[in-house]
């Protein structure tokens, strides 16, 4: 995706006339040590955005001894990946209880984050923050006017010790009856849909199935509602979070593949559901930040990124606002542009897009909204050692229960005013669609309304068989995530989330630009996992610092990149198909 010859920027202000438009109220910010002297002193690098892509590029690039300095526009580091204080929640010395963007869910096949984890240092815990990491037991598909379902993962049974196709469709075929009410002529397609899928060459997988909906690849049209449902809708909303009548088979698919290998034990860091057992910021985002820091990090919170400015083929400057409204100019050697994408490609002028074009198709990728409300219980509730996906809700719901899995800490005691005893974290995935308690979108509410909203859904999913899961007598407060504005009339959401519509493999940028100081990192990225998810943010970081490493000739080691595990038994299948793929003939085993 990058162009094959660096060309130069056409025009292009320099350093100086550039302070000067700003009639000299421009301030340079305190430059790292080094950039004076380019030959003999530290290399610097102005990683500019705090989030996962931020945070990882700074550690890597620190490690191999560069002077970097983050620039985050929040007034916090972590991105959507951090917890955040509710404020005025404290009482008697505790902590304010613990908001967040959405809940943390790290499966065993994330391979490049959990290396991340180990790295940062954590009092008591061997593997560092890794070690925070604790497994769920069970997922629950919440069903209104339905029995729920309720899905060990151990329910995979027993793994085949050589993953032929037979037996391959075997064990999935096993898995998908434990669905209630599906019809064994379903599950066997399902099962078939899959296997076409893992022994598709790479070459179809980007080819074909990029430009294939999930919905249509699994012929849920065609299906029953259970199998809609169940299969089409309720599985990729809880591993991918993306809506399957647009979502790209090769995204669905590659993430389903890598759950499913998690499951099978091949290639895993760890349990196919895991959470944190503290609030993210406790848990990880804190003593990461504390571990940058000690590596020489530097840190400017609060700082937004305005413009990158081109002089002589390369960034010379970025321009950016800080916390009093400022304008300051930046200069490094190198720019790792590590914001979300809606926010980055703000920033890329006119000069900059021409200087490489794979930078103006990125307009073309789309996000939407997918944010976070805490319900706080006066209760401890409990519902399952795992996340539940509300299956039916309008809003397209998953939520955990927190407080189980926070060992060493008592809710009471630590956090609010003395009377909570849980937390019920929920994502709310579907924003335009009317809601059972009001009849009206999420972005047509009030924020209050958006609370009564989610809570009445979930209501519906947890209290129908004649259970009260959830009473309004047990709910002590709720909190919705700040980026988002709502007054019933008006709707903005300032952290949103890349979205997979097919085709969007095609948009996405590389980490290296055709502008030799300029990177990308974020989980906009293409790279491997292909799904915009922490674990594609701290990919792309590893690829923008090696990239950069390349960029500089320097004889540091390589970030690992590590890509999703690959089955050896199906590796001669993928290359038969490469060759049918070729020919113009279908996989062997699609049997339309």
């Amino acid at each position: 995706m990058v162009a094959g010859t660096r060309r130069g920027f056409i025009g292009g202000a320099t350093a100086l006339a550039a302070t000067a438009a700003f009639g000299g109220a421009a301030q340079a910010a305190p430059r790292p040590a080094g950039t004076g002297r380019r030959r003999t002193a530290r290399r610097s690098v102005a990683v500019l955005g705090g989030g996962v892509a931020g945070l990882t590029a700074a550690h890597e690039l620190a490690e191999r001894g560069f002077a970097v300095t983050v620039y985050e526009r929040k007034a916090a580091l972590g991105g959507k990946a951090r917890s955040m204080d509710v404020p005025g929640s404290a009482r008697g010395g505790r902590r304010p209880l613990p908001g967040e963007h959405g809940f943390r869910f790290i499966p065993g096949f994330y391979r490049n984050l959990p290396d991340t984890l180990r790295r940062i240092p954590f009092p008591g815990n061997e593997n560092g923050c890794h070690d925070n990491l604790v497994p769920s037991t069970e997922v629950m598909l919440a069903r209104i006017g339905h029995e729920d379902i309720r899905l060990p993962f151990r329910s995979i049974g027993k793994p085949p010790p050589v993953l032929t196709p037979d037996a391959f469709v075997r064990m999935l075929t096993a898995l998908l009856e434990t669905f209630a009410g599906l019809p064994p002529h379903e599950i066997a397609y399902f099962a078939g849909r899959l296997l076409v899928w893992f022994t598709s060459s790479e070459r179809r997988r980007t080819q074909e199935w990029e430009r294939v909906p999930w919905f249509d690849f699994t012929r849920a049209g065609r299906m029953s509602a259970n199998y809609r449902q169940l299969l089409a809708i309720g599985i990729t909303r809880n591993i991918v979070a993306t809506k399957a009548e647009v979502a790209s088979t090769k995204t669905v698919s590659t993430c389903v593949e890598a759950f499913l290998y998690n499951a099978l034990g091949r290639g895993a860091d760890g349990e196919p559901d895991r959470v944190l057992n503290a609030p993210t910021n406790e848990a990880w985002i804190d003593p990461w930040v504390s571990h940058l820091r000690t590596l020489g990090v530097e840190f400017r919170t609060g700082w937004a990124v305005r413009e990158l400015r081109p002089a002589g083929g390369r960034i010379a400057e970025a321009v950016l606002e800080d916390a009093t409204g400022t304008r300051r100019v930046v200069t490094a050697d190198h720019f790792v542009s590590a914001m979300p994408v809606e926010h980055a490609r703000r920033t890329w002028n006119a000069q900059v897009r021409a200087a490489d074009p794979a930078l103006a198709r990125c307009d073309r990728l789309q996000t939407d909204w997918m944010t976070g409300i805490q319900f706080y219980l006066t209760e401890p509730t409990p519902i399952v050692h795992g996340h539940i996906n509300h299956i039916d809700s309008p809003w397209s719901l998953t939520a955990v229960g927190q407080a189980q899995y926070w060992s060493g800490r008592d809710f009471r005691r630590d956090y609010g005013d003395g009377t909570v005893a849980d937390c019920l974290s929920v994502d709310v995935s579907e924003w335009d669609r009317p809601g059972i308690l009001y009849g009206r979108t999420a972005k047509q509410c009030t924020r209050e309304e958006v609370a009564r909203e989610v809570w009445a859904q979930m209501k519906a999913g947890l209290n129908d068989t004649g259970r009260t899961v959830l009473s309004d007598a047990k709910l002590h407060s709720w909190f919705l995530d700040p980026a988002v504005e709502l007054d019933g009339t008006r709707a903005s959401n300032d952290e949103q989330l890349l979205i997979h519509p097919t085709g969007t493999w095609y948009d996405r940028p590389a980490a290296r630009t055709a502008i030799p100081n300029l990177f990308l990192a974020g989980d906009y990225v293409a790279v491997d996992i292909d799904l915009a998810t922490m674990e594609g943010a701290n990919a792309a970081a590893r690829a923008a610092v090696n990239a950069l490493l390349d960029e500089e000739g320097s004889g540091a080691q390589r970030c690992e990149v590590i890509p999703p595990y690959r089955a050896p038994e199906f590796e001669g299948l993928k290359r038969q198909d490469e060759f049918r793929h070729r020919l113009g003939l279908a996989n062997v085993f699609d049997l339309g």
